[in-house]
Formats: structure tokens, sequence, C-alpha cells
């Protein structure tokens, strides 16, 4: 799975979160690349819902 993938999965707009906040995307990226989704959402559980909340990806 890509990362772009997930992002769509956890209905976080990849194009927004990359431009606001482009550190953490690169961090979270590269820790993607290293870790099973699972496992991924698992350390990153609750930040994800603040990331969500504020990169919502807009369904057509």
């Amino acid at each position: 799975m890509e990362f772009s993938d997930y992002l769509i999965q956890k209905n976080i707009c990849s194009a927004r979160f990359s431009t606001a906040d482009p550190m953490l995307f690169q961090n979270w990226s590269n820790t993607f690349m290293l870790l099973h989704p699972a496992s991924f959402t698992e350390q990153n559980k609750f930040i994800i819902n603040k990331i969500r909340r504020k990169y919502p990806l807009k369904k057509e």
C-alpha cells in the first residue's frame, strides 16, 4: 500500500496535508514505508484524527 492510498483510506487530503505541513507529511511518509499500515495507525492513532479534521478529503 502506498502512503497516498493510506491517506485516502483515512479520509485525509494528501495535497492539502503536504502543502500545509510538509515536515510532518514527510516524516509520516518515511515512517509509513518502514511499518505495516496497522502498526502505523496504532502508533499515530490520536494524531490521525486531528489531521483528518484539519485536512479532510473532499468526496465528489
